[in-house]
Formats: C-alpha cells, sequence, structure tokens
C-alpha cells in the first residue's frame, strides 16, 4: 500500500486506515438499520391516511416498491462495501488460511 506521494505507508498508517475503513463500514451499516427500520415501520402509516392520492393503487404501488426496494438496493452497496473492507472472503480470509496451515503443520509434523 503506497500513500499519496507514493511512499509506502507505515505499519501504523495501515492499521490506522484499516480502523477507518472498518468504522466507516460500520457507520454504514448502522445507518442502514436505523433508516430501514423507520421506513419499514412508518410503511402503514401511508396505507392508513385517507386522502384521495393514497387511495390510488399506482401510487401505493409507488410507495411499495421505495419501501421494498430501498433496503435491497441498499443492501446491495452495503455488501459491496463489506466486501471491500473486509476482502473477498471475511470468514475463510488470509488468517484463517495461516491458522488451518499451522494446526495442519501441527498434527503432521
Amino acid at each position: 500500500m503506497k500513500s499519496k506521494n507514493n511512499q509506502p505507508l507505515s505499519s501504523f498508517e495501515r492499521a490506522q486506515k484499516r480502523v477507518k475503513d472498518i468504522k466507516g463500514f460500520y457507520g454504514h451499516l448502522a445507518a442502514y438499520v436505523i433508516v430501514i427500520l423507520i421506513v419499514l415501520t412508518t410503511r402503514g402509516r401511508f396505507m392508513s391516511i385517507d386522502n384521495t392520492i393514497f387511495q390510488n393503487s399506482e401510487y401505493l404501488n409507488w410507495i411499495d416498491w421505495n419501501i421494498f426496494g430501498t433496503p435491497i438496493i441498499w443492501g446491495i452497496f452495503l455488501v459491496v462495501h463489506g466486501i471491500r473492507v473486509f476482502g473477498k472472503n471475511p470468514f475463510l480470509g488470509k488468517k484463517w488460511e495461516e491458522r488451518q496451515i499451522q494446526k495442519y503443520i501441527e498434527k503432521n509434523p
């Protein structure tokens, strides 16, 4: 990894960047959960308002698409963000491989 002036980053700078990336992902996840909970809990309020615009089936379909489409589309971006932060496979990554190699080396000297 290189800095803006093409100098190699120190281990402290790499760790600092890693922590910042992870913190950003968890902030993104928290915002997702809060907004989606608000969106899903307010869905019923749109349906109970006694107004002619809300009785239009096309408008209600548009509201449903937004209420259910937002978590899906935003969720896809959240997964992509998580993959970028934690690597291609956060559960079976390099550290897991190293642990497994050490385990097999210890079992079969």
